[in-house]
């Protein structure tokens, strides 16, 4: 059993990662019975996504500060994290009608997730050290499929209480908890560090190489997290202009965000012959031209604007994997584990006034909202002006 898994490590890894990532985005899944069912508004849906994403900031903080990926085993920490997280997500079922509660258990389900992704990073290049591009590419693409999960669950449980795909989400990220406990961590990792300082997870941040490869990152984040946000409301406004079923909404949210894992993995692959930086560059580049663009073809026909939506999905988080693949190539290795936890923590740090902005005005600016995600792309792509 031991030896089949060691044999499949990235196979395992990144399902794994898929199976926990579900609790990411698993209300926004069902963010239309929410309103249907509790009177929840696009603000109050932004606010449970903030909490998340804010609980995200404070646990790689955490992360970092205590030193917790560089002291203890990758494995561990992730399995422990899918548990209480699986279960932070399910008590969200009792709670849901309790907007204090409900936000609370978000932020927890926030703070699980930071044990989950940053570490399944440090898995991945602990088990498959060459070719880091393209594993990563493999890791991002399922943390793609998991925040997309959430909206095939609701797809596939319509008709349905709402209650029922969140357990769902709860129930893979205990299977994606447990195949890792079995796995392990991987042979090419430093031996465990003694404690370390937060200032130590950001010395990276003093080498100009790394400061860039940041730099595109947080530009990246700016975008990405809003925009998954706003798919279901997207989607939900060419299908009101088609007149067609609003059942639709979940499986069309779910298609667009899934085809980033398409992006991702493409992506990896053309970083094998032509590099990391050149992937992330274009793919970046692609991803804000169509945010420039796609406010000003309000007047296209719906049809067209869903397919650049799909063009979107795919290319929006194309670039994460190799902006992922060149910090690890350019951090500390020694303090691997808490140099990508903080980078990690001041890109989701971005997300929350992306967010914010973007689901407190979509009520009042439908399409032109998206012009607010715009300077992301921009500002990404002149920190890596002289990246060669």
């Amino acid at each position: 059993m031991t030896a089949f898994l060691h044999r499949h490590a990235l196979a395992i890894i990144v399902l794994a990662q898929l199976c926990g990532t579900s609790l990411w985005f698993s209300v926004n899944g069902v963010g239309l019975s929410l309103a249907r069912d509790l009177g929840l508004t696009e603000a109050d849906l932004g606010r449970l996504t903030l909490t998340v994403q804010a609980g995200f900031i404070l646990g790689t903080l955490s992360i970092a500060a205590s030193g917790l990926a560089d002291r203890f085993r990758a494995s561990r920490i992730f399995a422990v994290s899918c548990l209480l997280g699986a279960l932070t997500n399910a008590g969200f079922v009792l709670a849901a009608d309790t907007p204090t509660a409900s936000l609370v258990l978000r932020f927890a389900t926030g703070l699980c997730l930071a044990g989950i992704y940053p570490l399944g990073m440090k898995l991945v290049i602990g088990w498959t050290p060459s070719h880091r591009g393209a594993a990563l590419a493999w890791l991002v693409g399922m943390l793609t499929l998991g925040t997309a999960l959430p909206h095939l669950l609701r797809g596939t449980t319509l008709g349905l209480p709402w209650e029922w795909p969140l357990l769902g989400a709860s129930l893979l990220a205990l299977a994606g908890g447990a195949i890792i406990h079995l796995l392990g961590d991987g042979p090419h990792l430093p031996p465990p560090a003694g404690p370390t300082r937060l200032r130590e997870g950001l010395a990276g941040l003093r080498a100009p190489r790394f400061r860039a490869v940041a730099g595109g990152y947080f530009g990246h984040c700016w975008e990405l997290y809003a925009l998954w946000m706003l798919t279901p409301f997207l989607v939900a406004r060419e299908l009101g202009r088609l007149e067609a079923s609003m059942d639709l909404v979940p499986w069309l949210s779910f298609g667009v965000i899934a085809l980033g894992f398409l992006g991702c993995v493409g992506g990896g692959e053309l970083s094998r012959r032509l590099g990391s930086l050149w992937v992330a560059r274009r793919a970046l580049a692609t991803s804000g031209l169509i945010c420039l663009a796609y406010p000003l073809m309000y007047w296209a026909p719906p049809g067209l604007l869903l397919v650049l939506l799909g063009v979107w999905g795919l290319t929006v988080i194309a670039d994460s994997p190799q902006f992922s693949a060149l910090a690890a190539a350019t951090a500390p290795h020694a303090r691997l584990g808490s140099t990508l936890a903080v980078m990690n923590a001041v890109g989701f740090a971005l997300t929350i006034p992306a967010i914010s902005l973007t689901s407190s005005l979509w009520a009042a600016q439908e399409l032109w909202v998206l012009l607010w995600l715009l300077p992301g792309p921009v500002l990404g792509l002149w920190a890596l002006r002289g990246l060669h």
